[in-house]
Order: structure tokens, then sequence, then C-alpha cells
């Protein structure tokens, strides 16, 4: 009896034996953009092979694809995508791939807000959001970051349940790390004096962020991205930084030194550096990394506040 039982594990363990040397090869995910490619990558660990569309520095709503993009896309096993608008060019080059890969959108179940459209403020270049239309940019309130991880988990999951266990230990750490940051943002917004909490920035992309973490936004005046702002704009703006008490900024697109150093001189304000909205930096950069990104954003706007 004991005889046949163990030529029976054996028979078992020889069937068992090639299957678990032969590690299947990573999964191949393709990102529509930096952000999302970082994330996968720390919750898949060495299940995943992450590409990314849209490289560090680039903005994804004015991305051109190109041929490569739709071949990466072709042979993907799933493709990434933020949704809620970000990537209103994705759709046409994976119907034109024919590709057979799992779409995860990683924005599913995210309560989704309204662009706002400012008076006296034209929108970007390339940013061509209509009143009412969606503001995609939800991972800047990390509670949204905590969901985005959980979505990438049960993708993977999904699709490699061999390497689950592994993968739940990190997401369940990262998504720790991002929710522990988030209590600490609350509350360190929280000690400040409501009136000081006014954030001036000409980007549109951190209204998640100020509805999470109690913070006003303020268009700045007359500023669009196209032209410098003549002598009247920037007296205008000079009058809102003055009125509003505003003691820093961040305005990504005024671009001409002069004209920073001018508002800062005239207003007393000071330039508080770049804040990251759509993009990571390269990988030797301030914001490296989703949770780098946001540190740095956070630190700068509080350093700002304070």
């Amino acid at each position: 009896m004991h005889r046949i039982l163990w030529l029976f594990l054996l028979a078992l363990l020889h069937v068992a034996a090639p299957a678990q040397a032969e590690h299947p090869s990573p999964l191949k995910v393709v990102a529509s953009f930096s952000l999302l490619g970082d994330m996968v990558a720390h919750v898949g660990g060495e299940t995943v092979e992450v590409k990314t569309l849209v490289g560090s520095d680039q903005d994804a709503h004015t991305f051109e694809p190109t041929p490569d993009a739709v071949k990466l896309i072709a042979s993907a096993d799933i493709i990434a995508i933020n949704g809620l608008g970000f990537e209103p060019w994705l759709h046409k080059i994976i119907k034109a791939s024919g590709t057979k890969a799992k779409l995860l959108v990683v924005s599913a179940g995210v309560t989704p807000r309204a662009m706002k459209e400012h008076e006296g403020h034209e929108k970007h270049e390339g940013h061509h959001h209509h009143d009412g239309a969606t503001d995609p940019h939800a991972w800047q309130d990390l509670r949204n970051g905590a969901l985005y991880v959980q979505n990438i988990y049960g993708a993977l999951n999904a699709a490699r349940p061999d390497d689950a266990s592994a993968m739940k230990e990190r997401a369940r750490t990262y998504r720790d790390e991002i929710l522990a940051l988030d209590q600490e943002t609350r509350a360190a917004f929280a000690s400040l004096a409501p009136g000081k909490r006014k954030l001036l920035t000409a980007h549109d992309a951190f209204g998640y962020f100020a509805a999470a973490y109690g913070l006003q936004i303020l268009a700045p005046m007359g500023i669009s991205t196209d032209a410098q702002p003549s002598a009247s704009n920037l007296a205008a703006l000079t009058d809102q930084v003055k009125r509003e008490g505003v003691t820093t900024f961040y305005i990504e697109n005024m671009t001409d030194p002069r004209l920073t150093q001018q508002l800062a001189k005239d207003t007393g304000a000071r330039i508080g550096g770049t804040l990251y909205a759509d993009a990571l930096s390269a990988p030797d950069g301030e914001a490296p990394t989703y949770l780098a990104m946001m540190k740095g954003n956070i630190k700068k706007i509080l350093d700002g506040m304070k």
C-alpha cells in the first residue's frame, strides 16, 4: 500500500517538476503614460515587463502616436490606461493594432470631477477641455491613487494568479504608503489657516488635489500659454496676488524668467518651483515615481503656504 502511494507521489512530483522549472515569461504591460508605468511596475514586480507610451516630461494630452506605439500595443497582454478622457488618441491605435490585450482602466470606481473653466484664462494648447468635461487628473488625490493600485492588482492577479500572493503583498505595502501620505497631507493642510490655502497655478490639473486637501485654486488673471502677458495683464496678475495674499506662485507656463522675476519683485511673492501634474521627471530628476512626485508637490505647496 505504502509503496503504491509512494509511486503515486513520485509520479505527481514528476508531472509538477517541469512546470515549476519553466518560469512563464513576464506579462507584457503597456502603460499609457509614465505615472501608470511606475504604478504597474510597483505592483507587478518581476511578473510584469512594463513599457510606457508617453515618456517622462511628455504631455499625454498632446501625444502623437508613432508606428512603434502601435507595434507595442499589438504585442501587449494588458494595456493600462487612465481613462476619464485622458488618452483620446489611444482608442484609435488600439483598434488599428488589432491587439488581443485586455484593457485595464485604472481609474475605474473614481468619482469624477468636472473641469472648471476660468474667466479670463484661456486653456492650454492641447488641453481641449470644454465646460463640464471630466477632469482626468484623478491621481492627484492620493485616495484615488490607492484605488488605482487596487485596480492594477486586480488585473494582474486575474492574468497571473500563480504570482498573486507576492503581488498582493506588494500592492498592500504600496497602498499603505499612499494612504499614509494622504493622512499626513490632510493633517498638514488642515493645520493651516483657510486664508493661506490658496494655490495660484496656471495648470488645470490640481482640481482633485484641491478638493481632497481643502485648497482653493486661483487661476492667474490674464495669463495664457500662447502669448507673453502684456503690461496690463501683468498688472492684473500683480493685483490678484496682492489682493488674495498669495505668498508663493507656481506658474509653469510663465517660462520667461524676466516675467516671473518682475511679478516676484512687484508683489513680494516668491516662485515656489515646478509642480508635476501629468508626467514624472526623468529617473534622475525630482519626481521619478508617483509617490516622489506627490511628496515633492505637497512639500512645495506646503512650504509656500507656510
